[in-house]
């Protein structure tokens, strides 16, 4: 079935909602989702977006912070870009309604707290659930359009190129899209594709992403010629909860920058011991300090402490956080939080240009799936739902100018050769081996023999995989591991390049920071001409 739109954005995130309502108006929008619209990390996000929104604060100062937790490696013109239009894209979430938490005295008249690695107190957000309101106020203004259609429960497949469907240099055409629950193929042509897709945290066994977070967008990408970044550099949140029942449940960095202190179970605390800005250092820097102490004394969690703030304050400044630990039988006002790292956020991604362009033409890259520049070798606290906003205004944009084209007829998904799955436990198999291996080889501390051992392993599984895939009709669970092979691959070959110990990636073999700062670029072998 041939569906045709002038833009299809693979994701429901901050980034591809915010991009949809932007177009909505005068363009004709699908939003392909794999699960329900609601379902992105952007409605994890907790702690808020930063940005200059009070006198006492500047842009400089935003974007020195932003300079400092990138290690260096931060894209300067980017980094002015995002910081810049900051103070608009808050705006335009306000006038669309966002409730953020708000403070009479203030200037703004919202709430502004301050997080890690911030010189300010400059993010502003809705209590301790920020990306939920964001993500359902948009999503109750993207529902009510009549130019978007919205396909939940659809996962790409991967992207139509003209160069394989005989419309030689005609870029990214739309994209093959499985319908999960009806199980067949449908074919979306598009003038505008967008990767909306999110991260790649389900790559490790341990984190705080949606299940969601497969990597698909930067899988796609590479598959169809684009180049991609800085990989190596995958945060690692210090802090999440640590309870056998409590999955991927994130303790926001708003808790340390409105005073949690780290401590072990004995009560000591050991930040200041690793860091002069004690709880309050850069996400890496706190995260590799509680990997240490916890290998130092056979841990299996340390302690987040923000006990001794007045109950009703910490009720009302963290209720989701508060009510979470309260069922299971953790009381944050009088009872320290059992905490542990877990992958958190892909740094690097699809390489794109300030108009959220990348090496294929009719291809956009937005959100955490895109390598932009702003993040360097590690993310500043809340500048991620900032990223998604400014990239998708000026993604809109670009694509607003440009003239209408008509849409060339495009193949059906062909599934004459292949048959169904004989043993669908092979993907659960392989699922589980993976994510296993990169969080035993390719964590916090890295060596070079454990990632050449990660390589190995994610090599004869890829060559498994693609072996499955080529044979058996496709299904929600193979795709995801296809392109979860795809992009460990990737966040191991970049590893590998890096000669030093910068931000996010610190190799034993290699403790030393080279004096210059080089991003770490990885082309295809048939990369397609830049537009």
């Amino acid at each position: 079935m041939l569906k045709k739109y002038d833009v299809l954005i693979l994701g429901s995130g901050a980034a591809g909602q915010s991009l949809a309502l932007r177009l909505a108006d005068r363009l004709k929008v699908a939003i392909v989702t794999k699960r329900e619209l609601a379902d992105s990390a952007s409605a994890w996000a907790q702690g808020g977006i930063a940005a200059v929104l009070d006198t006492t604060d500047s842009v400089e100062a935003h974007i020195q912070d932003t300079f400092t937790a990138g290690a260096g490696l931060c894209d300067p013109v980017a980094t002015r870009f995002v910081v810049e239009n900051g103070r608009r894209a808050i705006e335009w979430l306000i006038e669309r309604g966002v409730p953020f938490t708000r403070e009479a005295k203030s200037e703004l008249g919202y709430h502004l707290t301050r997080e890690g690695g911030h010189s300010h107190r400059r993010i502003i957000h809705a209590a301790d659930a920020t990306g939920a309101a964001v993500q359902a106020t948009l999503s109750e203004q993207v529902r009510a359009h009549p130019n978007i259609e919205i396909f939940e429960h659809h996962i790409a497949v991967d992207l139509v190129l003209g160069d394989k469907v005989g419309h030689p240099g005609a870029g990214c055409l739309g994209a093959y899209v499985l319908d999960i629950r009806g199980d067949h193929v449908l074919t979306f042509s598009a003038r505008n594709t967008i990767l909306a897709t999110g991260g790649a945290g389900k790559v490790y066994l341990y984190t705080t992403n949606p299940d969601v977070a497969t990597g698909d967008g930067i899988a796609m990408a590479w598959r169809a010629g684009c180049r991609v970044a800085n990989l190596e550099f995958i945060q690692f949140h210090p802090t999440c909860l640590y309870h056998p029942q409590a999955k991927s449940f994130l303790i926001s960095e708003a808790v340390r920058g409105e005073g949690g202190l780290l401590r072990l179970p004995d009560g000591t605390r050991f930040m200041l011991d690793h860091d002069a800005r004690a709880e309050l250092a850069p996400r890496d820097i706190v995260a590799r300090a509680i990997d240490f102490e916890m290998k130092k004394h056979g841990l299996d969690c340390v302690y987040l402490d923000i006990s001794h703030k007045p109950a009703a304050w910490l009720r009302e400044h963290f209720p989701n956080i508060h009510a979470r630990c309260l069922e299971l039988g953790i009381d944050i006002t009088r009872d320290p939080i059992p905490v542990v790292p877990a992958a958190h956020y892909t740094c690097g991604g699809i390489v794109t240009d300030l108009a959220a362009r990348t090496d294929v033409p009719g291809l956009y890259a937005i959100g955490e799936s895109a390598c932009t520049g702003l993040h360097g070798a590690n993310r500043l606290a809340s500048n991620s739902l900032l990223e998604c906003l400014v990239f998708g205004e000026s993604a809109a944009k670009d694509i607003l100018a440009k003239p209408a084209t008509e849409h060339p007829p495009l193949p059906a998904w062909d599934e004459s050769r292949v048959t169904d799955a004989d043993e669908e436990v092979v993907i659960t198999h392989n699922w589980a081996e993976l994510r296993r291996a990169m969080w035993d080889y390719v964590g916090i501390v890295r060596t070079t023999k454990r990632l050449q051992r990660a390589q190995h392993r994610i090599r004869l599984l890829a060559r498994e995989i693609d072996e499955f895939y080529s044979h058996f009709r496709v299904s929600n669970n193979l795709i995801e591991l296809r392109n979860l092979v795809v992009t460990a691959d990737l966040i191991v070959r970049c590893a590998l390049k890096r000669t030093e110990s910068r931000g996010l990636h610190h190799s034993r073999d290699y403790p030393d920071t080279h004096v210059r700062a080089r991003s770490t670029v990885l082309r295809p072998a048939r990369r397609r001409p830049e537009p």
